[in-house]
Order: structure tokens, then C-alpha cells, then sequence
């Protein structure tokens, strides 16, 4: 029989000490609003990558969000500290957050839908290693439901007497405005047991955030909320991106349809802005999840229902793909492309599932030669990625060095990046690529020059009358 986690019984005081476990995304930001709106707490992100650590500490942060920057600077070195200690904060800390990545599954039973819960369950024994007295663990990461009684179980299992309560409190940043977020949350969604645990952090939010912003629920509902609103959300940009074949097919404006379905009360206009597709960390890795989910609790009709999200939003990658290559006199090969943007959306460095990768993979699986340009993300990671997704696609290892070798370079701008181009393939909605000296990069490109706007940018530059062939989304 498992026994719970003990529980101390003793009132649990006002939180001074906060650890936070896994300086990447969702870690870093969050825990530099939380020091800047309680400097009475002392607030410690641990990692043991130490380059990452070396990163927060220097003037050149390791991921790029608007804000975050000043808010680090105002913080580090006051009540926010960047650090590998690992062992010693967690021991000091009256409250531990786990914020470690969570990635599908490519391994083993529910490769491809599950969750890699690997990296939790080494926070969770670590925590059970270390600790001393009471601490109070929030789940952080995003997780599947019922993942918290895997943590309780793990921290049942320290025999240095110290006791544990688990809170699961889930992230709902969106990057680019993941500081605007934090300062202002919709909500703030905190799912535990325990009722002095909850209170406790609770009071943290509450130095900044209306209490009728704090909701708190059992844990199941809170891990399960996460998924939900993702897969709700990912729902949305699908529909309308099917809309879009749609309205290519019928002469339809995607643009307009949107505008008049997003003003009936019942729908809004959120998330219904048609693209080559999203991308992210959360969107495709939450919904596969929730697929496994239903599977594993045996609702295949659930489950077929939510991975068509997922299929819907491969499909309008591809089919842009295709666009480009029909349009372009059924081929490719030897063409010089500019891609402009990287990143799977703007104002953040992130590439995690973007769209790009994919685009640009199947654009040099057709032989075309790519000038990438992304305004943040840097050449190592455009190459690793792009090696990555090669890979996965079949290709062998020499085969994929050489075409990124003799087919990729990364330009240092928009303009350089469309020199001598047949034509442009926008991929991520950088403000500056709206503001481009479009006559000037038609001069410079081969005729007929072609843009292919994968987010609708620059659907209102009237690029025709310059002489573009111009190609949106959805109309």
C-alpha cells in the first residue's frame, strides 16, 4: 500500500523563501514578477545547465521577451537570484515550484501523444532528497491530470521527515506578451488539497493580482484546465485556418468571414486570425496529450475529435507548402526563397513547433535554396532545427548536412535576405516586415517576383501596384 506524503500539521506561515526549478520560459518570467511584486521574498531559480544560468545573469538573456529585460534588472542581485545550487536552495526554500520542459513523448508507450514526465520525477525525488521540514511543491510545468499523485507518491518516499503538500498551478502566458501577462493575468488558477497551502500561495499573487482574479479548485481540474484551455484555443485557430481553404476555393475573404463571426457575442474575435498554421511549446504538445488521455481512458471518439486539430493544422502548413510550388511553375529546384521570420510567432525567440521549420523542411525537400531571416532567433538554432526535422522526415545524415550546407544561409536582414529571390515566404508576423522598402527589394529580386504571406502581414500594402504577385491566407 503507498502511504500520502505526510502533512504537517502546523499552521503554514506566509511564504519568504521561493525556489523555482528550471530557468526556461515559463521559470525566468514568472519568477522575476513574483520578485519584483514581493521583494519581502527571496526568490531563487535553480537549473543545472550552467550555461543557461551564466545567460540570467549577463546583460544577454537566453530567451528574448518584451519587458522582461528591465524586470530582471531591477530584480537580480536585490531578491532574485539565478543559480546551479540546486540542493541548497531547494533545502532553504518554504515553497518549491517545478517548471521543467514536459515534451511529447518519442519513446516507448505513448510515443507521440504522452508527456515525457521524466523530468518531473527527477525534480520531485530531488525535492524528496533534500528537504527539510515543510515545503510546499506547486506544479508549475504543464502536466497531465493526475500527474500530482505521481509527485505525492515520489515524496512520500523521503525518510528524512520532512512533509509535503502538492499544488498545481498552471501557466496561461502567452509568449511576446508573457510580461503583459503576468502584470495583468486573466486568471490565476490555483488546484490543491490543502487548504492553508492554497491560501499561502494565494497571498504571493495577491501582492499584485485581484483576489477575484485567484481561483482555486481541486487538483484535477487545475492540471486538466491547462490542457483544455490550449486545446479549446488551438481549436479555434484550426477552424478558421480550414475556413481559409475554403475561402481560396470559393473567392471568400477569410479576413471578412472572421470579422463577421467574431461579432456575434458568442464566438468573439480571439484566435480566429488564419495563418500557416501555430506553433509554440504548448498548443500541438497539450493537444496530443489530451489524445493520449482519452485513448488511455478508453474515448476514442474524444480522442479521434481532438487530434483532428492537430491533423488540421498540418494540413495548412503543407498546403501552403504546395502553393509555393505550384505557383512558382510547378517547381522549385535551384530557386532562391527568402523566409522571413523563424520563430513560430513574434516578440519571442521561441521556435518550438514553429511552422517554419516545417515550411522551410518540405521547401528543401523540394531542392529550393532558403534565405532565412528572423530578427531573433540565432543560425544554431535555425540549423538545429531544421537538422532535426530533416532527420525525422527520413533523409540520412550526410544527405541533410549537405542540403543544409549548400541550400541554407542566414541572412542579417530582410532586404539581403530577398536579393536575387524568386520570392518571399513570410512565416512570422515581425513588425518590420511591414515596414520593409518593398520597391526597393522588388528591384532586387528576380521577375516575376512572388510573395507568399503565410500570416496576412502585409495583406493591406497594396504590393501588387509595385509589381508583386502576391498570395495571402484565405483569400
Amino acid at each position: 500500500m503507498t502511504r500520502s506524503p505526510q502533512t504537517s500539521k502546523q499552521k503554514i506561515g506566509p511564504v519568504t523563501k521561493i525556489c523555482c526549478i528550471g530557468a526556461g520560459y515559463v521559470g525566468g518570467p514568472t519568477m522575476a514578477m513574483i520578485a519584483k511584486k514581493c521583494p519581502h521574498i527571496d526568490v531563487r531559480v535553480v537549473d543545472i545547465n550552467e550555461a543557461r544560468i551564466a545567460q540570467w545573469n549577463s546583460d544577454v538573456l537566453p530567451i528574448y521577451e518584451p519587458g522582461l529585460n528591465e524586470v530582471v534588472k531591477e530584480c537580480r542581485g536585490r531578491n532574485l537570484t539565478f543559480t546551479t545550487a540546486v540542493d541548497e536552495s531547494i533545502r532553504g526554500a518554504d515553497m518549491v515550484f517545478i517548471s521543467v520542459n514536459t515534451p511529447t513523448k518519442t519513446f516507448g508507450v505513448g510515443a507521440g501523444r504522452a508527456a515525457n514526465l521524466e523530468f518531473i520525477e527527477k525534480c520531485a525525488r530531488k525535492i524528496a532528497e533534500v528537504s527539510e521540514g515543510h515545503k510546499i511543491v506547486v506544479e508549475k510545468s504543464t502536466l497531465p491530470v493526475r500527474t500530482a499523485e505521481a509527485v505525492k507518491t515520489i515524496l512520500s518516499s523521503t525518510t528524512n521527515g520532512a512533509s509535503f503538500d502538492v499544488l498545481s498551478n498552471p501557466e496561461f502566458l502567452a509568449e511576446g506578451t508573457a510580461i503583459e501577462d503576468l502584470l495583468e493575468p486573466d486568471r490565476v488558477l490555483i488546484g490543491g488539497e490543502s487548504e492553508a497551502a492554497i491560501n499561502a500561495l494565494v497571498d504571493v499573487y495577491a501582492n499584485w493580482v485581484p483576489r477575484e482574479r485567484l481561483l482555486t479548485t481541486n487538483l484535477w481540474s487545475s492540471e486538466l484546465s491547462k490542457l483544455t484551455a490550449n486545446a479549446f484555443l488551438a481549436q479555434r485557430v484550426s477552424s478558421i485556418n480550414a475556413i481559409s481553404a475554403l475561402c481560396e476555393a470559393t473567392e471568400a475573404d477569410v479576413d471578412e468571414v472572421a470579422l463577421a463571426i467574431g461579432t456575434d457575442s458568442r464566438i468573439g474575435p480571439k484566435f480566429l486570425k488564419a495563418s500557416v498554421g501555430f506553433g509554440g511549446s504548448c498548443f500541438q504538445k497539450d493537444i496530443l496529450n489530451l489524445v493520449y488521455l482519452c485513448e488511455y481512458f478508453g474515448l476514442p471518439e474524444a480522442a479521434e475529435y481532438w487530434e483532428q486539430v492537430v491533423k488540421m493544422n498540418d494540413f495548412q502548413k503543407s498546403r501552403f507548402v504546395t502553393r509555393i510550388v505550384r505557383t512558382l511553375f510547378n517547381t522549385v529546384s535551384d530557386k532562391k526563397i527568402a523566409v522571413w521570420g523563424f520563430a513560430f510567432k513574434k516578440d519571442t525567440n521561441d521556435t518550438r513547433e514553429s511552422a517554419a521549420i516545417y515550411v522551410c523542411r518540405d521547401l528543401l525537400l523540394e531542392k529550393a535554396k532558403l534565405s532565412i531571416y528572423d530578427p531573433r532567433v540565432t543560425k544554431e538554432q535555425i540549423h538545429r532545427d531544421l537538422t532535426e526535422a530533416i532527420l525525422a522526415s527520413g533523409v540520412d545524415a550526410n544527405t541533410c548536412d549537405a542540403l543544409l550546407q549548400t541550400n541554407v544561409e542566414i541572412a542579417d536582414s530582410c532586404d539581403s535576405s530577398a536579393a536575387d529571390a524568386h520570392a518571399i515566404a513570410l512565416l512570422t508576423e515581425w513588425d518590420e516586415f511591414a515596414e520593409a522598402d518593398f520597391k526597393t527589394i522588388h528591384a532586387s529580386m528576380k521577375k516575376p517576383a512572388f510573395i507568399f504571406d503565410g500570416r496576412n502581414t502585409l495583406k493591406k500594402l497594396s504590393l501588387d501596384d509595385l509589381g508583386f504577385r502576391y498570395f495571402g491566407i484565405g483569400f
